[in-house]
Parts: structure tokens; C-alpha cells; sequence
């Protein structure tokens, strides 16, 4: 694997941070690989543990699609709002729950499963931690069904090791490679992985759950600061953050800027633009939109209940409505000139 295989948040005086109303995202527990000896690289072997709504389990249902997996990795997907108070087994933990009504549609959601990966029909993603003995209950999980282990929850972790190791995993001929061999690129990947982890993807965490004014201001600057400086990348008409070339860097950035117009404008306090207001993003997000796999691999139905579905009265706005409704609007590159 090339350098930058997780961009992760300085943990110094966490807690005290977290005191003053900063988000800090923590640390991912599991770190095992495929291709060490315990975890060798066979196709179907493999499963993920994702929710829709989440955008660093975005990222690797993204990973899945585009390198063309979704045959050889199965999945489970948890219902995009946790538990409550009234859970026996408490409030704030992920649930694989297929029946489970969503209030946006007044129905489930068929995207939604059992747990299928551990072959004990559990119902919390919090019971697959206890089973190897950790208190953690995050998602994605990527989990071994032969060894009956968790290999890794780092989200860019899972990526690279997807992307490393696609052909013996059982990968599509046609797929990208997502971190080029050229070493150059991988340090132009490495660079723009970087600014876009602290200020797009957990800076749109920083803006929209912290307490503090100034953090909030902090982060709501440099998230659109970075908007701009990518939006002028894409001005020489390259069709990819890189060149003509979808890799990497492309896959991380798409999650959050798919969420930014019908969620994160309000949910996050990330109301300075749109990115129907950048032309050159928007249409690298409708390009992006369109491969094959990508539609299918996020919802924003989910994005919608889960994050709305948590706010104080639990109401998940109906819009954005114009010019038209999201995600069809990202079928038109259009809507810019």
C-alpha cells in the first residue's frame, strides 16, 4: 500500500475539545489487512457491514461498485436512524432492522437487511464488536465470514485494500485502479486525500456537530475555501480531480458533495453555496454520478432519515425541490452553464 493509507483526526486533548463543543472523530480499533497471512485474498470470503446514510461507509460501498465486487463481497445494511432510549440494550447504536418504518416514507426501506455476515442473525452492530471482545460499534466493518473476524473498520483503509487486492478478490476487468502506480500521482492523490479529509469530508462534521461558534466558523471557511480551490482545479476541463482519470481522491470527495445539497446546506450549517453554485463541481458530480455502480452504491433516502431523523423533533425536510428534485438533478450537468 502507497503512503496516506488513513487520514485520521489529532487526537491531543481530546477530551478536553470535546468539552469545549468540538467534533473529534476517534480512532478506528481494527487494522488488519488483506493479504496477511490470516486474511488471504479469495472472493467471497469477504462482507461488509455498512448504513447508507453514513458517508465513510460511502466510501467503500463506492470502493465495492466501481471495482465491481459486489458479487464476490456480500453486505448487510443497518436502518439509517440507531436505537432509543426504550432499546434494551440502549440509545445510539446501529440496528439491523429490514422491518423498521422509516417516517420520511412511511415504509421500509428495501435497502435495508438482516445481519447475514456472522451467520448468527445478530441484531446490533455493537454484538459483532463484543464478540471479539471491544466496545466499539461503528460502521463500516470489513469482516472475515472464514475466520469469523472483524479485518478492519478504517474506512480508507478498506479502500485501498479493496482496490490492492481486486483481482484475486474477483474485481471486474473494466474497473479503475484507484491509486495509480505512477508514484507522482499517488503524491498528488496523498495531497489532495489530505486537504480534503480535514476540510471537506470531517470538515463538514467540525461545521455541523460542534457547539462552539468560532470551530463552527472555522470549519464553515475552510470547507467552502476548499470548494473554491477545487472547483478551480476542474477549470482546465479534466474530467477528474487528478486528469481524465477516476481514482482515489475522486471517491473520497463524492460522498460528501452528493450529501451537500439536500443535506448538508442545512443539516451541517453549510449554507454559504450550493454545489449546483460551482459549475465545474457540479458537473464532475454528475460524472461521477453516472458511472456504473455509482447510483445504487448510496441513497439519499437513507442520508435523509438518518441524519434529519436524529435532529431534536425527528422531521426530515421534504426538498430541496428546485430546480428539481435530488439525486435526479444528478443526472443534469446541465443545470450549470
Amino acid at each position: 500500500m502507497t503512503k496516506d493509507i488513513s487520514t485520521q483526526e489529532d487526537q491531543t486533548k481530546a477530551k478536553e475539545r470535546r468539552a469545549r463543543g468540538e467534533f473529534v472523530r476517534g480512532v478506528s480499533g481494527f487494522r488488519h489487512v488483506i493479504g496477511d497471512p490470516d486474511f488471504p485474498a479469495e472472493p467471497s470470503r469477504y462482507h461488509l457491514f455498512v448504513a447508507l446514510n453514513c458517508p465513510w461507509c460511502h466510501r467503500v460501498t463506492l470502493a465495492r461498485a466501481v471495482l465491481g465486487l459486489q458479487d464476490s463481497i456480500t453486505m448487510d445494511v443497518a436502518f439509517p436512524n440507531r436505537t432509543d432510549e426504550n432499546d434494551p440494550m440502549g440509545p445510539n447504536l446501529w440496528e439491523f432492522a429490514p422491518d423498521r418504518i422509516a417516517s420520511l416514507t412511511g415504509a421500509g426501506l428495501p435497502e435495508c437487511t438482516a445481519e447475514t455476515g456472522t451467520g448468527s442473525g445478530l441484531r446490533l452492530v455493537k454484538e459483532i464488536y463484543q464478540r471479539e471482545g471491544s466496545e466499539e460499534q461503528s460502521v463500516p466493518i470489513l469482516y472475515d465470514k472464514i475466520a469469523e473476524r472483524i479485518v478492519n473498520n478504517e474506512s480508507a483503509e478498506i479502500i485501498r485494500m479493496l482496490d490492492a487486492n481486486a483481482d484475486a478478490l474477483g474485481g471486474s476487468p473494466d474497473r479503475p485502479m484507484l491509486v495509480p502506480d505512477d508514484p507522482t500521482l499517488q503524491d498528488v492523490i496523498a495531497d489532495l486525500n489530505d486537504r480534503i479529509y480535514v476540510t471537506i469530508n470531517n470538515g463538514a462534521y467540525k461545521a455541523g456537530f460542534s457547539s462552539d461558534q468560532a470551530v463552527y466558523g472555522q470549519a464553515f471557511d475552510a470547507y467552502f475555501e476548499t470548494l473554491a480551490s477545487l472547483d478551480d482545479l476542474l477549470s482546465d476541463g479534466r474530467h477528474y480531480l487528478t486528469g481524465n482519470t477516476f481514482t482515489e481522491v475522486d471517491l473520497r470527495l463524492f460522498p460528501t458533495l452528493y450529501r451537500h445539497d439536500p443535506v448538508y446546506f442545512v443539516r451541517m450549517k453549510l449554507n454559504g453555496a450550493r454545489i449546483l453554485d460551482y459549475a465545474h463541481l457540479w458537473r464532475w458530480l454528475c460524472r461521477v454520478y453516472v458511472l456504473e455502480g455509482v447510483a445504487d452504491a448510496g441513497s439519499l433516502i437513507h442520508c435523509r432519515q438518518g441524519y434529519f431523523g436524529r435532529s431534536w423533533n425527528g422531521v426530515v425536510p421534504l426538498g430541496p425541490l428546485m430546480p428539481m428534485p435530488y439525486p435526479d438533478a444528478y443526472l443534469h450537468p446541465d443545470l450549470v452553464k
